[in-house]
């Protein structure tokens, strides 16, 4: 045994048992993300409870099964609760999700087992997804085509409905469009337009000449403005011309508006394959539309977009500077008490709590040099800030400098593994110094340099206390990106995957209902950042067997 302990089999047996369990902890927490963030999109059946309380009070309630659970009776007995017969120890209950929210007020409602006289599942009840309100669950009996009601049945209005809430979901994307694209970029042009004019007015050349020139200039973009409004408002009335009534859990008929409805499913009727293509095109659209109630519905797309092209952003910034300081610390600076000093100071800012460097950002960046540019650039703007407020491109130098340690230490530690003979010999041929670097050097020690990047980008990704500080919010109005001139607004502010997840979860008012999209967001989160990290690690992998023959 002794002779065993010395030969180190133990620690090596330790250490692989470690990183087992280590992986499979990982694996794990990632099934668990995604398993309940992915059957979020899963279409779930809607029942039709009738219920009967220990007061003989019957109801009727229609909803889907969102979780259940086993109560002590005696907990619901000192609650209030009481019960004609001792159901026993303890009561299943079933949390459902009610919807219909403007005439019941809440999305979900606990029923216990004891009060449940009968349950079906008829396939005539539909799912109405909704733009507001969230969804509405009932018997959809008849349609209101420009004012005339047309009375149908369960098996005839499927697909009439289905047409009509087509046609209204085309014509509301078209006045979306219409109004971001179009009227977007007046609105944009008229804001221009008017700080150009305050400009001339700061720097004395606002002469009549030129407010005659400016007023022909507004007049025409807004001319321009009302004639697409004429065709907002038109394509939105078209929008709103049909409607579908619906009979609810109340036996009331309720009237809705198609503009106001996504999707009609009925759920009930659907095979497997048919809910696998619904799970699909509910996936889909979490990715590809905005986020809408509070962000507890909709999709995500501005939060993927924005958290893409900050870390995009962050990457282009710290890299080059990272990778200069390294090579000034290994190749360049003397070995002495200063270097020794600079040295640990990196390393010491790899440990400082990252909220700091959000206030850092917050002081330094936003307010002193974003202030500033505004003083001396955009004084027409003023008071209302331009780059003296949050904002994306602030959030990406915030957390360059906070990954700015981990690319330095990786560079550095690439730069100590390349042969000193690499360099003596590329300089005993005629090579400068600088020569040397450019050419051997830096492409030999590409791999560390992409190491580095790729644990810059894993943390920043995840990070969301600074970015709280320096630009992210929980809705923005526009993206970064967009067609009007420079097509590339660094001062904008964005949303992002992390803060998304803070908000749903911990600020959303309707807790229940946001509690499976933290996870799918959880998982898309962790998903943005794996292909993020496949990338970059791809490209290592190819930088490191181009210049490999350097090596020999």
């Amino acid at each position: 045994m002794g002779k065993w302990f010395k030969s180190g089999s133990p620690w090596i047996w330790m250490t692989g048992g470690a990183v087992s369990i280590s992986l499979i902890a990982v694996i794990g927490l990632l099934l668990l993300i995604a398993s309940r963030g992915l059957s979020y999109f899963w279409p779930a059946d809607v029942y039709q409870w009738e219920l009967e309380d220990s007061d003989g009070v019957k109801s009727t309630l229609i909803g889907e099964v969102y979780d259940r659970e086993q109560v002590p009776t005696e907990r619901l007995i000192a609650a209030g609760h009481k019960f004609n017969e001792h159901p026993g120890e303890f009561v299943n209950r079933y949390l459902v999700k009610t919807g219909n929210r403007e005439f019941v007020g809440l999305d979900f409602r606990w029923i216990l087992e004891t009060d449940i006289v009968s349950r079906a599942k008829p396939e005539g009840i539909a799912k109405v997804e909704r733009t507001k309100n969230g969804n509405f669950y009932g018997y959809p009996v008849a349609l209101i085509e420009d004012g005339k009601r047309l009375d149908l049945n369960e098996s005839n209005i499927e697909q009439p409905l289905h047409d009509h809430i087509e046609r209204a979901v085309d014509l509301s994307d078209q006045a979306l469009t219409l109004q971001k694209s179009d009227i977007g970029s007046i609105n944009y042009d008229l804001e221009r337009l008017r700080l150009k004019e305050r400009k001339f007015e700061l720097d004395g050349k606002l002469t009549d000449a030129a407010k005659a020139d400016f007023a022909a200039q507004a007049k025409k973009l807004n001319d321009d403005y009302l004639v697409l409004e004429k065709q907002l408002f038109d394509l939105r009335d078209q929008a709103a011309r049909d409607a579908v009534v619906i009979r609810d859990m109340r036996g009331e008929e309720v009237t809705i508006k198609l503009d106001s409805v996504l999707e009609v499913s009925y759920v009930n009727r659907m095979g497997f394959v048919s809910k696998v293509g619904h799970w699909f095109v509910g996936l889909g659209r979490f990715i590809n539309d905005d986020p809408r109630e509070a962000n507890t519905e909709g999709g995500v797309f501005p939060a993927i977009f924005g958290t893409v092209f900050m870390v995009m952003l962050m990457a282009v910034i710290v890299t080059p500077f990272g990778v200069i300081a390294a090579i000034y610390l290994h190749e360049y600076a003397k070995k002495g008490p200063i270097t020794k000093m600079i040295r640990i100071a990196v390393i010491n800012l790899a440990g400082v709590p990252s909220i700091v460097y959000g206030v850092f950002g917050l002081g330094f960046f936003v307010y002193m040099l974003g202030g500033s540019i505004d003083q001396l650039f955009y004084p027409e703007a003023l008071p209302a800030p331009t780059f003296g407020s949050p904002g994306v491109i602030w959030s990406a130098l915030t957390l360059a400098i906070l990954t700015l340690p981990v690319v330095i230490v990786s560079t550095e530690e690439g730069l100590s593994r390349i042969p000193s003979a690499v360099r003596q010999g590329s300089l005993a041929l005629g090579a400068t110094k600088a020569e040397t670097l450019w050419r051997i050097v830096i492409p030999m020690a590409s791999p560390a340099i992409m190491t580095g990047l790729i644990l810059a980008v894993a943390r920043a990704a995840g990070e969301v206390a600074p970015l709280m500080l320096v630009g992210v919010v929980k809705l923005a109005p526009t993206l970064p990106i967009d067609m009007n001139f420079p097509f590339v607004h660094l001062e904008r502010k964005f949303m992002h995957l992390g803060f998304h997840i803070y908000d749903v979860g911990f600020q959303s008012p309707n807790v229940e209902a946001a509690r499976p999209l933290v996870y799918a967001t959880s998982f898309l989160l962790v998903s943005v950042i794996v292909a993020l990290n496949l990338t970059a690690i791809s490209v290592r992998n190819h930088l490191r067997e181009k210049f490999r023959s350097l090596e020999h």
